[in-house]
């Protein structure tokens, strides 16, 4: 399988239905961090060394009892709309993609697991699923990293850990990732709220592309930052049963509160959206993340009933940049690709 073969639908992980709170919850992930043992960190490992250790892992990994099959990518070889593709997908980070040597990732086919190789670790393997689901997230990829261990063994301190290349990992090694849609909590103005809250319980809240990113479409991702002296079951369950949930209360009510007592603010927010995006010839790829948000909570609200929330959280990915243009077979201008993306919006919307 090769990336474009994935440009056409999203994978099953991201805004299914499946998982608690799926309306609020586009997915859940979990990412460990590790090194093997024998092996200097990527940043001091020769290309030749980090050749070898790619090599090795492509192979020990698949053989984890995963469940599905896989494939696997050379990204030192993929084209720059390739890579771009993958991080779209979420499937490999930036710096993977503009990483340089040898370097690769494996995806299940069903694209509910990466393995990102010579990253800034050695191994990050990543599980996701749609909506809340994160106990099951953490049992498929404590059940593979344990497979992984048993023929490439880790680095590993019994006072520190799994050892890692940035400190911030040290530990667990485990990174616990819920993105949210939030709109009604940024529309009210209370988004600055969460944002202070998260930062005093040790998380941090990025974009809808991880560090560094704009939470575009009003999607959120929250993260633990602490993973040295907490174990792992102990983060999945904070996020699980405390953090998580009052989040989806908080935006819940911002939700009640736009329907009690700005009903037509609200309703003129999503049917321009709904009117834009139904009539416009050019779309660039942040309007309409803005634009589909607004769809998005009006069917949540029950407000837009003749388009289905599939097609929206479709539409999400389908119309990033890279998306479009391995679709189209090639390079696009900005004006080609605005003009493809409302194309296929206007398609989506009217097939309902």
């Amino acid at each position: 399988m090769k990336p474009a073969d994935l440009c056409n639908q999203p994978g099953k992980w991201f805004g299914g239905q499946e998982g608690a709170f799926a309306d609020i919850v586009l997915s859940s992930r979990i990412r460990l961090a590790r090194n093997v043992k024998g092996y200097a960190f990527v940043g001091s490992l020769s290309a030749d060394k980090q050749r070898e250790l790619l090599e090795r892992l492509k192979t020990i990994v698949p053989g984890a009892d995963m469940g599905a099959k896989t494939f696997f990518i050379d990204i030192d070889l993929a084209s720059a709309l390739e890579k771009e593709l993958l991080v779209e997908r979420h499937l490999i980070s930036k710096r993977l993609a503009q990483g340089k040597g040898p370097r690769g990732v494996i995806v299940s086919e069903d694209e509910t697991f990466t393995a990102m190789i010579n990253e800034e670790d050695h191994l990050r393997m990543q599980v996701y699923a749609s909506g809340l689901q994160l106990q099951i997230c953490w049992q498929r990829i404590n059940q593979i990293d344990d497979q992984v261990e048993k023929l490439a063994e880790y680095a590993f301190d019994s006072r520190l850990g799994y050892l890692t290349a940035c400190p911030t990992n040290l530990g667990t090694g485990i990174r616990v990732s819920v993105m949210l849609h939030l709109p009604a909590l940024k529309m009210t103005g209370q988004i600055e709220k969460l944002v202070g809250a998260a930062r005093d319980t040790d998380m941090a809240i990025r974009g809808f592309w991880g560090e560094g990113t704009e939470a575009l479409g009003d999607c959120f991702q929250l993260s633990n930052q602490v993973t040295l002296g907490i174990s792992e079951n102990e983060i999945v369950e904070q996020f699980s049963a405390v953090f998580i949930p009052q989040i989806v209360a908080y935006e819940n009510e911002a939700r009640r509160t736009l329907l009690e007592k700005k009903p037509r603010i609200l309703d003129d927010k999503i049917h321009r959206a709904l009117g834009i995006l139904s009539n416009a010839c050019l779309i660039g790829s942040q309007e309409a993340l803005y634009l589909l948000s607004h769809i998005r909570l009006g069917i949540n609200l029950g407000l837009v009933k003749h388009i289905s929330l599939k097609t929206v959280n479709d539409l999400f990915l389908l119309t990033q940049p890279a998306h479009l243009q391995l679709r189209a077979g090639r390079m696009l201008e900005a004006d080609q690709r605005d003009s493809l993306r409302a194309e296929m919006i206007r398609q989506r919307i009217h097939e309902n």
